[in-house]
């Protein structure tokens, strides 16, 4: 009997468990929805708005693009790494397969003696490189879980102030791409300098409409499309990771279920098992002990 009370406390464990991991499926699934609609909309506003830097770039000359800090690239000796994490478990390898990713590329860039300083975005970066000897400048947690244009815009305005005052001489990120609710991918983009000259003869056999700037292209460019093309950057690698998070938390508590169901089948039939068995020893028993008051 103590072993058919084991096996019953263990059921009812799972079973618990199994409540939770089905809660936190439903809750993930009702939100990755949204998600998924915020990156679909999010996309062809972040690939318009590069298409028209890039025509603002064409329609300048070298001198003038490199008078824009921005713009301008040199030599490599310190690179800062912004690393996008989540700030909860529960959702499989989404911060397995990250940190993966970041740390090849610490090694990459550390075999051409290049400096790395990293920025975590997340608890889970956090805690990952927490004994990390590598020099972490920044550190942002439990930012909003909706991701917000005020939030892309201090994380931007953070990487344009250690650029421009030579602290790192490039900025890449680090993050999760949506694809679709059962695959994300994780990508390095390089995030300053921007990289967006594309060379007049490449467009050649194009026609363009013309465009008119006022005051100048010249300020347009430095005072108002590249701060907004960086803010926006950031804004569409934030909602792409809580995208990407949401999805594999999803896929993730679906399997918990799915084992969890599979082991209380299990557990079950075990707990059957040996019920039999010991009303079966019940039974012989009681006959034996008939048989012996026969004889």
């Amino acid at each position: 009997m103590a072993n058919l009370k084991l096996i019953r406390t263990r059921i009812k464990s799972v079973q618990s468990t199994q409540k939770i991991t089905k809660a936190m499926r439903l809750v993930a699934a009702a939100k990755v929805r949204r998600a998924q609609q915020r990156v679909l909309a999010g996309r062809p506003y972040n690939d318009s708005l590069k298409r028209l830097m890039k025509d603002c770039c064409n329609n300048l000359d070298e001198a003038t693009l490199k008078s824009m800090p921005l713009l301008v690239a040199r030599p490599v000796k310190r690179v800062g790494l912004w690393v996008v994490s989540s700030d909860r478990g529960l959702c499989g390898s989404y911060n397995s397969q990250l940190f993966r990713k970041t740390l090849e590329r610490i090694e990459e860039l550390s075999k051409q003696n290049i400096e790395v300083v990293l920025v975590t975005i997340g608890s889970k970066a956090n805690t990952f490189f927490k004994h990390s000897k590598l020099e972490k400048i920044k550190t942002y947690m439990h930012l909003p879980a909706i991701p917000t244009v005020e939030e892309a815009k201090m994380l931007a305005e953070f990487a344009v102030n250690c650029f421009t005052d030579n602290t790192i001489d490039q900025v890449e990120i680090i993050s999760t791409k949506f694809i679709s609710m059962l695959n994300s991918q994780v990508n390095t983009l390089k995030y300053l300098p921007v990289e967006l000259h594309v060379q007049t003869h490449e467009l050649s056999h194009t026609i363009s409409p013309l465009k008119l700037f006022e005051p100048s292209i010249e300020e347009v460019l430095k005072d108002n499309l590249i701060p907004l093309y960086l803010q926006n950057v950031f804004y569409q690698v934030l909602i792409e990771a809580s995208a990407a998070e949401l999805a594999a938390r999803m896929n993730a508590m679906t399997n918990a279920s799915n084992n969890a169901r599979d082991l209380i089948n299990s557990l079950t039939l075990v707990y059957n098992k040996a019920r039999q068995a010991s009303i079966t020893q019940e039974i012989l028993e009681i006959v034996g002990g008939a048989e012996a008051l026969k004889n």
